[in-house]
């Protein structure tokens, strides 16, 4: 075990360095949004140094660590690409009037050191999969490893359907309700969950990969009771769209709609 606190540390270390240049970063920029993007990356730094920590021989942790690669390049960029050419998240906006002369240390500690200790509590099965060479994929990865195939494919195609819909200036002021978001009100956020789930369930290979159960619990109450669902219905909930496509569609997990009305509708 004293191998496994031992490359958390060192992740932890290299992790506070990153948000660290996030940080100065955005005082340059004077947009703390780059947190959003900073989310993603951190998850690529820690897997890939952990990894690295592992002795970059075993096939688990190659598996593990592609993954994540993947999922975090993908989420860093479509935030990037999806704030570019806006101004900095009405969220931020808000807490700098809030926070006043206080913002900078507060969102240094409110927001990006949160955002880490959250981030390493989230990839703890990846550290731990990693840190025990596993050269061998067993039938219980494979399971993982299917599951994390269609969180992946929730979370990409959702997101990728709500942007097509945002671009058709036909759909300003209306609610999502097709493809994917007629299943969920959510797809991207229940994608993110289940691929953090199959992480856990490839870490279950290793020694102490039960351990790890703590990563996906953390980002599934994240999602589910603090930032994901909850912030975004209470903005939803301002469209007269909303309440019907409450009754008719499943909040996070995906169900057949309530009834067949398929309204060319969806989310702001």
């Amino acid at each position: 075990m004293s191998i496994l606190w031992r490359n958390y540390l060192l992740s932890s270390e290299l992790l506070l360095a990153f948000l660290l240049l996030c940080f100065i970063i955005s005082i340059v920029k004077k947009r703390n949004d780059i947190a959003d993007v900073a989310w993603g990356l951190g998850f690529l730094l820690v897997a890939i140094f952990s990894y690295y920590l592992g002795g970059l021989t075993a096939d688990l942790g190659l598996l593990s660590t592609t993954l994540v690669t993947i999922w975090s390049i993908r989420l860093a960029t479509h935030i990037y690409l999806r704030n570019k050419n806006r101004d900095e998240d009405p969220r931020y906006k808000v807490w700098r009037e809030q926070w006043g002369k206080w913002f900078y240390p507060r969102s240094f500690m409110q927001v990006f050191l949160l955002q880490g200790a959250l981030l390493l509590l989230v990839i703890s099965p990846v550290v731990i999969t990693n840190t025990f060479r596993v050269t061998s994929i067993g039938w219980v990865a494979v399971l993982g490893f299917t599951i994390w195939i269609v969180g992946f494919l929730f979370e990409s195609v959702g997101d990728l359907q709500l942007k097509r819909f945002i671009k058709n200036p036909n759909n300003k002021g209306k609610i999502m309700r097709y493809g994917l978001w007629r299943y969920t009100r959510h797809p991207n956020y229940f994608g993110e969950v289940t691929q953090w789930w199959g992480l856990w369930v490839i870490a279950l290979s290793s020694p102490y990969g039960w351990l790890g159960i703590i990563g996906p619990i953390t980002i599934t109450i994240l999602i589910l009771k603090v930032s994901g669902v909850p912030l975004l219905e209470r903005q939803m909930a301002k469209n007269p769209e909303f309440k019907d496509y409450v009754s008719k569609t499943s909040v996070f997990i995906p169900l057949p709609p309530k009834n067949n009305n398929n309204n060319n509708s969806r989310k702001k």
